[in-house]
């Protein structure tokens, strides 16, 4: 397979390591396409929730995915440690654009790159509203500066 764009672990500075299960392998004999999705949203909550203070269960304001998209570089497979790169490309008011890159465990290329998007909405009228000010601080600490 070609490498396409050579996304690099220096562009990112979060990362939340995961293991690959048995059962995320397919019948080709590497991780299902539809799991690389699964990997951008465990890093994307698990920081609002640490970093945060998301309150997944009973806060006032959750994160609605509005769009994502996934490029796969190369496969990857169980038994394998990935390492999902997280930084945000965009903050808006009530808006995020999340950049991810999903690594082989030490490898300094990418295996797949992609965005997710989050509305921040009010949980009962499911409209949008402004991020709550300890979420947007976790965020703004995610914007990657280029030199």
């Amino acid at each position: 397979m070609t490498q396409k764009s050579q996304v690099t672990r220096a562009e990112y500075s979060r990362f939340l390591a995961l293991p690959t299960r048995w059962m995320d392998n397919d019948v080709y004999g590497h991780i299902n396409n539809a799991l690389y999705y699964g990997f951008f949203d465990s890093a994307i909550n698990h920081y609002l929730i640490a970093e945060g203070g998301l309150d997944i269960n009973a806060g006032q304001v959750i994160g609605f995915a509005v769009e994502s998209q996934c490029q796969y570089q190369q496969p990857l497979a169980f038994p394998e440690v990935v390492e999902v790169g997280l930084r945000v490309g965009k903050l808006g008011n009530s808006s995020v654009r999340y950049e991810l890159a999903i690594f082989k465990q030490g490898e300094t290329f990418a295996a797949a790159v992609g965005y997710f998007v989050h509305v921040f909405v009010d949980r009962q009228t499911q409209r949008p509203v402004s991020m709550p000010e300890s979420i947007r601080t976790a965020l703004t600490r995610l914007i990657m500066t280029t030199t």
